[in-house]
């Protein structure tokens, strides 16, 4: 089994980059699952919304006004929602789907949302917020601004975010650090974990390879995705790559509370020594 290699080289090659460009590396990531997607087409997309967003409000640079001129394109003019009514399909993950179907997930209408902005020159970022991404309004100054975009662009204050929260987790303590910023690679890590449950779950051995093994480019050091990329090599039967992450996984931390099952696994690997030459 071989991954795109040039999609792969892309990917990697943008996080190389002083400042990672967020809607690209998501296109990058997008065109291992779509071999044939257009980046350019798809920027150019990006830059249309951007260009009705500043025929709507002229010369102004003024925040209020950008914003609310933002959420009218995206979600009352092009119509982009939340896909409630199949939420775990895996195109509302990728970029260039969100951008042909106008359906997507919190984490990818918030991309949207976020690159829009910029091109406009609204400061938005992503906000890893648990069980539903948000975008906030970087200011420096003033009450913060959170935006909903799965919901309509909804804004929210920092106590209504809270309030949420409050009222939909029990049994965990709201932490003040749910409403930081997130940097681009955090975003892409959570957009690439939503796509690992769904792959994982739908027992998708080989898309949940390609996720494990981008998450890995993000984050060298990730040992639970090490153990889970040898997990998933040893069900393709990529037997001496499986041993090697396994092996990696235990050294790096031999009293894992899973280090008993690893080890299980590697001892069924090393019954056949042929299959790790």
């Amino acid at each position: 089994m071989k991954l795109d290699t040039q999609a792969r080289a892309r990917f990697e090659a943008l996080l190389a980059e002083p400042v990672l460009p967020l809607d690209r590396a998501a296109l990058a990531l997008a065109a291992e699952e779509y071999p044939g997607l257009d980046e350019a087409a798809c920027l150019d997309q990006l830059e249309v919304l951007a260009s009705k967003v500043r025929r709507r409000v002229g010369m102004t640079s003024r925040t209020a006004l950008l914003l609310s001129a933002v959420r009218e394109v995206l979600f009352e003019d092009e119509g982009f929602r939340g896909n409630e009514r199949d939420y775990y399909d895996s195109r509302n993950s990728y970029l260039n789907q969100v951008l042909e179907r106008r359906l997507g997930i919190p984490i990818t209408l918030s991309l949207l949302l976020i690159e829009v902005g910029r091109r406009v020159g609204l400061p938005l970022a992503g906000v890893a917020f648990p069980g539903h991404f948000l975008a906030k309004l970087q200011l420096g100054h003033g009450p913060e601004i959170f935006v909903d975009a799965y919901n309509g662009g909804e804004l929210l204050s920092g106590e209504e975010v809270e309030a949420r929260f409050k009222h939909l987790v029990h049994g965990r303590e709201f932490d003040a650090r749910f409403l930081d910023a997130v940097a681009p690679r955090q975003l892409l890590s959570r957009m690439l974990h939503n796509l690992k449950r769904i792959y994982v779950e739908q027992g998708d051995d080989v898309r949940a390879f390609w996720i494990i093994d981008r998450l890995l480019l993000l984050d060298p050091t990730a040992m639970d995705e090490v153990r889970d990329r040898g997990l998933v090599e040893a069900r393709l039967g990529l037997k001496p790559a499986a041993a090697r992450d396994l092996e990696a996984y235990l050294a790096h931390d031999p009293a894992a509370p899973d280090a008993a099952d690893v080890r299980s696994m590697l001892e069924t690997l090393r019954a056949h020594p042929a299959l790790l030459n």
